[in-house]
Order: structure tokens, then C-alpha cells, then sequence
């Protein structure tokens, strides 16, 4: 992960939306009719492979709540929590979702993400699930950034079910995720497996189900209480084990030894006011992949800004500025299946790549909170400033 390559006065041909050659300015192939001179840093386009995007309300009771010391299932109980944005989504129409989700994606595109995975799951009913993904459908045809949706049915189980959680676990494996695949709306299938919300079993059962329909899995692993999330992602190759703040020392040992990604969302333990952190660099040391990503959504992270998460992931992480750098670019690609072509300039890769305005790499993850993306490529083409 600290293999970066820095080229100084570098050029960078794009033919269509592919990057056609990188290299010395100097060594430039010449007569290109369109030549772009930057001031500053240019760096792959970043990519989110973890937000909920979708959502309607901020959850500011949940904030002051948790300020005053309460905890996440005294909040739940309260009615607060997940099943907060539940009932909101569930009370809105596509089109409201829809103004709500493009006006912040607009904004992650505008910090430098070129790429953004968005989950449902502020559903837990087929219809509501099904609107949250045909707005991140619409979206994907409207904005400039690759969407990537992924199905998180398994967020939380809802009201009228908690007497009945095996029923819900059917639903999702026997009618949601049949309805899914027939529309094409989703990519992956993601789990919040977690002490209190599903169990490792119950996780099995579903991603099971949904590697039957086609889908790639993902997993919320071991966040605030371990449970063995991250060796079912093994068990089961999952392209990301997310979130892995009480990951345990198998659980380490299981991802070193996959191509399973581990994706680390430190805003999101800021956010909460916790003072520990996934283990980040015991996971690469023992040499398991790691990405970061924002975390995006209305509860636990409302974070719009890749480059404020790079400077986490130094700060609280004891991430190196090349870390981050791999954590945001090619290892978030690896994170949703895309390694191949995205999160690195190089000949052949698509041409999302942002302007940083810095004078030395490095500050794109020092700055706190600085707005330092200065312009944006997706596909060859320029974005809207």
C-alpha cells in the first residue's frame, strides 16, 4: 500500500473515456486538440465504496442523544436510529428520494468521488427497497460519477417483525432479492451482521441467497461488538468486510489471507464519539487490503468529503500518506469488483482523475476539512464545477 508512483511534470493522453498514455510532458505524443493545464496535484479519481446515500432526514435527535450519553439501543428504542430513516424513506415519494439523493451526491462528486457505491436499506419493505434502488438507477443515468447500488435489505429488522425475525429473513431471501435481481437494480447484497441486528447465521443465509441470484456480497462486520463478521466475508469471498472497529485477531489472520477487502470507516467512529478505531495497521501489516471510505449517511456519519476521511485515516488510523492514497484509489476499486480499470492513471484505465489543489501530494490528506478538490474527470469528461 506505500507503492505510489509520483510523476513530477507529467502529461496524461485521454482517447474517449480511457486514459491512452501517461508519461513525461516532455515525451508527450504531440498534435491532441484539447491540452489541460492544471496547477496543483492530479490524482485518480477517488472512490466511495461504502455510503447510504439515499435517505431523507438528517437524524439530529440521534446526535444530541448519543452527546448526552445515551447509547445506540437506547436511541433505537427510543424510536430513534435506523428505524428513524426507515420511516422516512417509507413516507416519501421516489421523486422527493430522488432531489434528496442527487443534491448529495453532487456534493461527494464535487470532494473528488468519481465513483460511489450506494446502498438501500432504508426500506426493510419490498416497495421502499425497491424505490431507494430505482432512484440510485435514475441517478446513475443522470450524474457524471459511476453508481454502483448494492441491496442492503439486512439493515435492520423492522418493526413488524421483531417478534418474528425468521420471517423477515425469508422475505428478504424468498421475495426481496428475487425482485432485485429481476429488475437488474443492484450490484451486491450487503448485511449489517452485528451483535443485536443479524447473526452470523442469519447473515449466511442471506448472502447465500443472494450469491444464488448473482450478486456480489458484502458485509457491516464486527463494528462496535465482534461477532466473526469478517471470517464469514472470508468464508463466503466477499469483496469487503466493512466497518471491523471489534474485528478479533482470527478475523485479522482470515482477511490477510483472502482477497477481501477491509474497509475502515474512521469518520464514522469520530462521529459516534467513540475513542477507538478499526486496527488499521495491524491489518496491514499482517497483509490484508484496506480501503476507506465516508460512510455516508444521516445517523452516524454525515461525511461528504474523501479527502477529511484520508486525513482521519492518518491521524486515527496511523495510516502513511501512500496508505491513504492506495485506501481511496485502487484498494476502495478492489472493494466493489472494479481493480481493473478504475483507481489508478495508467494506459487503458477509465478516465476519472481530480484535481487537487496542493502543492505537495501528501496534503491532500492534511488539510482538515479543506476543500482542496479543485476539478473533476469522470469518463474523459469534465465535470460541473
Amino acid at each position: 500500500m506505500t507503492d505510489v508512483e509520483v510523476l513530477s511534470d507529467a502529461a496524461v493522453l485521454i482517447d474517449g473515456d480511457r486514459i491512452a498514455w501517461v508519461g513525461s510532458r516532455a515525451e508527450a505524443p504531440r498534435g491532441g486538440a484539447n491540452v489541460v493545464e492544471i496547477d496543483g496535484v492530479l490524482f485518480p479519481g477517488f472512490i466511495d465504496c461504502h455510503t447510504h446515500g439515499v435517505f431523507g432526514a438528517p437524524r439530529l435527535d440521534d446526535q444530541e442523544r448519543r452527546a448526552l450519553g445515551v447509547d445506540y439501543k437506547a436511541i433505537a428504542a427510543a424510536g430513534g436510529g435506523i428505524l428513524q430513516s426507515v420511516r422516512d424513506v417509507r413516507g416519501m415519494s421516489e421523486a422527493q428520494l430522488e432531489a434528496l439523493t442527487r443534491s448529495r451526491l453532487e456534493t461527494l462528486i464535487a470532494h473528488g468521488a468519481t465513483t460511489i457505491e450506494v446502498k438501500s436499506g432504508y426500506g426493510l419493505e419490498l416497495d421502499a427497497e425497491l424505490k431507494q434502488l430505482r432512484v440510485i438507477r435514475r441517478l446513475s443515468e443522470q450524474l457524471p460519477a459511476t453508481l454502483i447500488p448494492t441491496f442492503l435489505g439486512a439493515h435492520e429488522v423492522p418493526p413488524e417483525y421483531r417478534n418474528n425475525r425468521a420471517d423477515y429473513v425469508q422475505l428478504v431471501c424468498e421475495e426481496m432479492l428475487p425482485a432485485v435481481a429481476r429488475e437488474s437494480l443492484a450490484r451486491c447484497c450487503d448485511v449489517f451482521c452485528e451483535p443485536g441486528v443479524f447473526t452470523v447465521a442469519e447473515s449466511r443465509q442471506i448472502l447465500t441467497a443472494a450469491r444464488r441470484h448473482g450478486f456480489a456480497v458484502k458485509l457491516h462486520a464486527d463494528e462496535l461488538e465482534g461477532s466473526g463478521g469478517a471470517e464469514l466475508a472470508v468464508e463466503l469471498g466477499a469483496l469487503s468486510a466493512d466497518h471491523l472497529a471489534a474485528i478479533s485477531d482470527s478475523g485479522i489472520r482470515a482477511l490477510a489471507a483472502s482477497t477481501t477487502v477491509a474497509v475502515l470507516l474512521p469518520a464514522t467512529m469520530i462521529f459516534l464519539g467513540k475513542r477507538s478505531q478499526a486496527p488499521a495497521r495491524r491489518l496491514i501489516d499482517a497483509g490484508a487490503a484496506v480501503a476507506l471510505a465516508t460512510d455516508f449517511n444521516p445517523g452516524t456519519s454525515p461525511t461528504v468529503s474523501l479527502p477529511l476521511v484520508m486525513t482521519l485515516g492518518v491521524s486515527q488510523l496511523g495510516l502513511r500518506h501512500a496508505e491513504v492514497v492506495t485506501a481511496v484509489t485502487i484498494n476502495a476499486a478492489a472493494a466493489l469488483g472494479l481493480a481493473a480499470d478504475r483507481g489508478q492513471i495508467a494506459a487503458g484505465c477509465v478516465a476519472d482523475l481530480i484535481a487537487v489543489a496542493v502543492d505537495d501530494w501528501r496534503e491532500v490528506a492534511y488539510w482538515m476539512g479543506k476543500d482542496v478538490v479543485s476539478a473533476v474527470w469522470t469518463a474523459g469528461s469534465a465535470c460541473p464545477a
